[in-house]
């Protein structure tokens, strides 16, 4: 779901942020499990992937203050409060792209040098931190970490891949893991989704190898990562997480903070119920062209198996009757969903502008949902003749607060460079240089600009830069600003060509399982449909829920 960009403990843990720099996963034993225990360690990044290099940090300490100077005294020909945001704006990139400090902290430092520079004053610059979206964000993380504690998430999973007929064939196991990893993702953090289903993926590709061995189809003692079904296994978990999320406005960082700007911008309210009808067509069609290309890419060995829903039923069996805190958890969830659904549902049958749907929109705001859902955790036994919660706050406190930051951090920037007219100069700026002016070409052009700064960065990073010169861009050009930037806010989590793009990336390839060379050619594919599926179906689907003029 939120991936600073948008990594996470394994359930009992909290959820990092998920961009934070990465560490190399221990490749799986001979039995195709984890090295450690399937967990990602408590620290603010996940294992998977190289941490950026001292070079890269020094690179990013040393440029980071020389770009501010060179912007600060360019003959720029713009306001100095503009001015002086490009050159805060031209260091935090830096940071964020070098990872010299940890991303969160390289917005905070922005937001404080923001205010010592004298852009704006400090309770200006501070205000969208107090914003209804921060509070969304930390109800919705509290209530996946109790989905993570509890083995709800868990539990689902099995339940998927327990159907009937999915355990024999190697086709319905990946898709089945996709269809799991997506609706989990559009709920709570893709990272902490797929570091909670990796060592069940991995223990059916034990069983698979161990099968394809037996069967004749490998030679004896081959190596089992090298098989590409299990490949095409790894990069579904990855990127049916990045899918999945794009389905609420919950489901990544980068939805709440283009939708934050978005609606700060051109005052256009969108529901949660307007996101979802938007998005989910989006969302549907790239899982099936997902599903094609990892295929075609990675044909897996054998198409039928054998063992696969035995060990299935054995993790069943293991996971015993549904608990009082199970139960719980899913009540809690779906009061807040369906609060959260409510006052659009009720617009739809009675109007919008009956009094009902005036009374619910006016008090169920999304954030105070989300409080209240996961104040409901707190509240309810999690044993019958027990006074303790279903949750406690010391498991609250482990939520990934370095999102929240970077998001409230994104925010500030997104804001002041709309205040301070920055955003767009920068804007107009780019409409006389580049010259696009239809609806299709800057939906495109937004799309494939935070395509490209979310493969070598935070997806919240690039959404926080790239939705703010959008919104203004569009408008110079005489185009509804809407479709445009919620096309770059999708395109941000559309990461799939390197594992540093996203977390999720990093932790499949760090599994072994994946060859760089696979993940390049899988995703380029993806990176060029995604972004045909954006232009070419957002703007209708957006238009069919009101979204845009």
């Amino acid at each position: 779901m939120y991936s600073t960009s948008d990594a996470a403990r394994a359930p009992g843990g909290g959820a990092p942020a998920e961009e934070a720099d990465v560490r190399t996963r221990p490749r799986p034993d001979e039995h195709g499990r984890p090295a450690s225990d399937g967990s990602v360690p408590d620290s603010d990044a996940p294992r998977g992937a190289p941490a950026p290099s001292r070079i890269r940090r020094v690179l990013g300490l040393s440029l980071a203050p020389a770009a501010a100077l060179a912007v600060w005294l360019a003959p720029l020909g713009i306001e100095p409060h503009q001015q002086s945001l490009g050159a805060v704006l031209a260091a935090v990139i830096i940071l964020w792209f070098c990872e010299a400090v940890p991303i969160p902290v390289g917005g905070l430092i922005g937001v404080a040098v923001i205010v010592l520079v004298g852009v704006a004053p400090a309770d200006e610059v501070l205000a969208p931190f107090g914003s209804t979206t921060i509070f969304t964000f930390i109800g919705a993380f509290i209530l996946a970490q109790a989905m993570l504690k509890h083995g709800v998430a868990q539990r689902l999973a099995c339940f998927v891949l327990a159907l009937p007929g999915v355990g024999r064939s190697t086709v319905r196991i990946i898709a089945a893991f996709g269809v799991i990893t997506a609706i989990l993702s559009a709920l709570i953090s893709n990272t902490a989704t797929v570091a909670m289903l990796l060592p069940t993926a991995l223990g059916i590709l034990a069983v698979i190898s161990r099968m394809l061995e037996e069967s004749g189809h490998t030679s004896p003692g081959q190596d089992p990562s090298r098989l590409r079904v299990g490949t095409a296994l790894m990069l579904m978990l990855a990127y049916g997480a990045g899918v999945g999320g794009l389905l609420t406005p919950v489901g990544s960082p980068p939805n709440l903070i283009g939708r934050g700007l978005i609606e700060e911008s051109t005052g256009e309210s969108i529901s949660f119920a307007a996101w979802i009808g938007a998005a989910a067509p989006v969302a549907l069609s790239m899982f099936v062209i997902l599903m094609v290309v990892l295929l075609l890419v990675n044909r897996p060995e054998v198409r039928r198996i054998e063992g696969v829903e035995e060990h299935v039923a054995t993790l069943r069996a293991e996971q015993g009757p549904i608990s009082r805190a199970e139960w719980n958890t899913i009540a809690a969830f779906a009061l807040t969903v369906g609060l959260w659904l409510l006052p659009s549902t009720v617009g739809v049958v009675l109007g919008m502008e009956s009094a009902a749907y005036t009374f619910l929109d006016g008090r169920l705001d999304e954030g105070i949902v989300a409080v209240v859902g996961a104040a409901l955790l707190f509240l309810l036994p999690a044993r019958r003749r027990s006074g303790s919660g279903t949750l406690s706050w010391s498991d609250a406190a482990t939520i990934d607060w370095g999102t929240i930051i970077l998001f409230g951090t994104g925010m500030v920037f997104g804001t002041m460079l709309s205040a301070t007219g920055l955003a767009a100069t920068i804007g107009e700026g780019l409409f006389g240089w580049l010259g696009v002016a239809s609806p299709f070409a800057i939906t495109a052009l937004s799309a494939l600009l935070a395509m490209m700064i979310s493969e070598t960065t935070s997806n919240t990073a690039s959404a926080t830069v790239i939705v703010p010169i959008v919104l203004p861009l569009a408008a110079a050009a005489g185009v509804d600003p809407v479709v445009p930037a919620m096309a770059a806010t999708l395109g941000a989590s559309f990461g799939f060509m390197l594992p540093v793009a996203t977390p999720q990336n990093a932790i499949v390839y760090g599994s072994g399982y994946v060859p760089i060379v696979r993940m390049l050619k899988s995703g380029i594919g993806l990176n060029i449909l995604g972004a045909l599926v954006l232009v070419l179906i957002l703007p209708a689907t957006a238009g069919l829920m009101g979204i845009g003029g």
